[in-house]
């Protein structure tokens, strides 16, 4: 069974307000040794301003919060030394090269690139053939794998990781969870935060977050299997149309739009398919589809927010 010393970070009750605003509100989740942690939610959702004080960049307002048993408070120092932490935006210096960059970072931590290539080995020789490149020439995925590389080089215990794929293109964000596998298999501890829902799966663990609130904390699949209704896919050949026809209809509850479909839930959990395409070809729609399917995370996080 789990105990409490096995934990790599503890938050309870943590809250953030700048000025009137309550960015952060009552948070509490806790982390284990080696496990692969996901913040889920859209920007604004509190995300950032939970890892800059994680990672001693600001205070809590309130609140208990604890990396490696240490306070993030009273000892910051103590959890700089022992974490990698990739701020949202790029934040290497564009002026020095690749090599240059990772060279001082590494001096900072009181090392060197050898001393730890090997925990690094793998990402940096994606982008040793552009070693001499200035960091502000490379394109997102390379400035994203040197950050990734800069954060490594001293060898942190817990790796923290802010929307670490925003921007970046499919492949890249696709490679990047390779990379981070890879590197909880050798014992790191990585939390990271992402607006992209698909990411969720990528996680041991999830927490669903919106406005500064915790609303799901568990494992994907479990999030997923907590869904607990009936889910269908709907098009027309007027999708924005019928947005607004179905949540017209009585027996329909809610109606989200995911890429060409819609998808929609029913008031009494099941749905009248004649009775709905009747309807709708009623309000003059046609090339109806409608198909039962099966709930993702993002279905969930949707489904979250109207409760």
């Amino acid at each position: 069974m789990q105990n409490q010393t096995e934990y790599i970070v503890e938050v309870s009750d943590l809250k953030k307000t700048y000025e009137k605003v309550e960015a952060v509100k009552g948070v509490s989740f806790n982390v284990s040794k080696g496990e692969l942690f996901g913040l889920i939610g859209p920007d604004g959702a509190g995300k950032t301003s939970i890892f800059r004080i994680l990672t001693t960049l600001m205070f809590p307002s309130s609140g208990d919060v604890k990396l490696l048993n240490y306070d993030v408070v009273s000892e910051y120092k103590n959890i700089r030394t022992n974490i990698g932490y990739m701020p949202q935006r790029f934040s290497l210096y564009q002026d020095l090269s690749v090599e240059e960059n990772l060279a001082f970072f590494a001096r900072i931590f009181g090392t060197t690139i050898e001393e730890n290539y090997d925990l690094i080995k793998d990402i940096y020789i994606q982008i040793e053939p552009f070693k001499d490149r200035l960091a502000g020439k490379l394109s997102g995925g390379m400035k994203q794998k040197l950050a990734l590389c800069c954060a490594l080089i001293h060898s942190p215990d817990v790796l923290v990781l802010d929307e670490p794929t925003t921007g970046v293109d499919a492949v890249s964000r696709k490679e990047f969870w390779e990379m981070l596998i890879r590197l909880k298999q050798k014992g790191i501890t990585i939390l990271v935060s992402t607006p992209y829902m698909d990411e969720a799966n990528m996680c041991d663990r999830v927490a669903l977050i919106q406005n500064g609130e915790i609303m799901s904390i568990d494992k994907p699949e479990a999030v997923i299997a907590n869904f607990g209704r009936k889910l269908w896919a709907v098009k027309s050949n007027n999708i924005y149309q019928l947005i607004q026809d179905l949540r017209s209809i009585d027996f329909i509850d809610t109606v989200f739009p995911f890429g060409e479909y819609l998808h929609v839930t029913a008031k009494d959990l099941d749905l009248d398919l004649k009775d709905l395409k009747l309807r709708l070809k009623e309000k003059n729609h046609s090339e109806i589809e409608i198909l039962e399917i099966e709930a993702n995370i993002e279905d969930c996080f949707m489904e979250l927010m109207t409760k």
